[in-house]
């Protein structure tokens, strides 16, 4: 027996079919229904559809929710009890456990976390059937800043070795940070050599 979970998301999977209106800009993401007292909080995460980074148009999501709650309405899904509706967007918490994640993270800073129970630092540049590829990011080790050679790095990762990745939020980016922190190793390897 289906879950009200699953049972909602069946409710509003047509709201977002890619022949619907929204269907062409936004996906249903995630749907979940708890309980508050005599009311239910349904939940609904959307985020852009397809595959291509960027950010969420807050028209559409506003619409998403006019929307949402019109097939709630005419459905008896959630019965006679009063339900509160929130419609958001993935907050940059969410893991990244889809191929569709993965790839609206191209460019971003993201930690994956491997079936052997290690995990990498890497910028995602391409998502693809195989996995994920991606390049190795600076990691300062107790205070020291990364080695050269580890900087860029090309890392492919199967989906098979993948558990999640975890977005990391970046204050700066750090292309050009990168490139001074390999001149500077580098000025202090010429240092050494000079003495």
């Amino acid at each position: 027996m289906p879950t009200l979970d699953e049972t909602v998301t069946t409710v509003l999977a047509p709201v977002f079919a890619p022949g619907s209106e929204l269907g062409a800009e936004l996906a249903l993401d995630d749907v979940s229904v708890t309980t508050a007292g005599r009311r239910r909080v349904v939940r609904v995460v959307v985020d852009g559809a397809g595959d291509e980074p960027g950010d969420l148009d807050l028209d559409a999501v506003a619409a998403a929710s006019t929307a949402v709650s019109q097939a709630l309405d005419d459905s008896d899904v959630l019965g006679d009890l009063p339900y509160t509706l929130e419609v958001t967007s993935p907050g940059v918490d969410r893991p990244l456990t889809t191929p569709r994640h993965w790839s609206r993270s191209r460019g971003r800073l993201v930690r994956a976390v491997l079936a052997d129970g290690s995990s990498l630092l890497l910028r995602v540049v391409s998502v693809d059937e195989a996995g994920v590829h991606g390049t190795g990011e600076p990691q300062m080790v107790k205070g020291k800043p990364p080695r050269a050679k580890d900087v860029g790095a090309p890392h492919d990762l199967a989906w098979a070795d993948l558990v999640r990745g975890e977005v990391q939020i970046e204050f700066r980016r750090g292309d050009e940070d990168v490139d001074d922190l390999v001149a500077a190793e580098d000025d202090d390897e010429a240092d050494e050599d000079e003495q």
